[in-house]
């Protein structure tokens, strides 16, 4: 684990200490209302039996009120916003993706580590790493965006890459969930080979996240 991933983690599971009350996950952030779909970059997990594993294993000793548990096949890990549905067109779309297949596939297939766990006031998320083969996917796909639009959406900065297992669904006591966390912590991580990023139309449905595959990128490879 090198120094940010371990920084990261030390100093999320301090604060978590400190955590009275979880935080409900599923307000409504800016924008987003019932039926509005999102284009966004993540990866996906569809064909990850060790994670899957893994996944189901810490859900079994995390069946606790207030905790949403995210379906196998709804796990992901989000690397970049595009816009909402209504907002982007068609044209710009199919470029953005053009781009991003062109510069993806340039790249090496990242070799990355998910776990252990790593909480928040939000939900429960496996630690990613290692943090920079992430970052240089999200970065190809930022310059593959940029190179249609003159903005590119969302910060370059502040972003950590996590899989969540298991979101807040209120505002319950956080000790109970903290003390289970504590007996999980020391169970490794499993370690997972991305071979394409997908862009995805991103939906809410009770409780999850749920989306269509609009399109991917194959990372290190040949594209469709």
């Amino acid at each position: 684990m090198t120094s940010r991933e371990h920084a990261s983690l030390q100093q999320r599971w301090s604060d978590y200490q400190r955590l009275s009350t979880l935080t409900e996950h599923w307000y409504w952030r800016p924008g987003w209302q019932e039926g509005r779909q999102f284009y966004t970059w993540h990866l996906t997990f569809e064909y990850q039996p060790l994670l899957h594993e893994l996944v189901t294993h810490l859900q079994s000793q995390l069946v606790m009120p207030g905790l949403d548990p995210v379906p196998l096949d709804a796990l992901h890990l989000t690397m970049q916003g595009v816009g909402f549905t209504d907002h982007v067109t068609d044209s710009d779309l199919d470029r953005i993706v053009e781009h991003a297949r062109t510069r993806c596939a340039d790249l090496p297939a990242p070799e990355l580590t998910l776990g252990p766990v790593d909480p928040d006031a939000e939900g429960i998320g496996l630690l990613v790493q290692p943090w920079d083969q992430v970052e240089r996917l999200r970065t190809a796909i930022r310059e593959a965006i940029g190179t249609v639009w003159d903005t590119v959406p969302e910060a370059a900065q502040g972003f950590r890459p996590h899989v969540t297992i298991a979101y807040s669904g209120s505002s319950t006591a956080a000790a109970p969930i903290r003390d289970r966390l504590t007996e999980l912590r020391h169970i490794p991580g499993v370690t997972v080979r991305i071979r394409e990023a997908s862009l995805i139309a991103l939906r809410r449905e009770d409780h999850t996240y749920r989306w269509t595959t609009i399109a991917t990128a194959s990372i290190g490879g040949t594209n469709p």
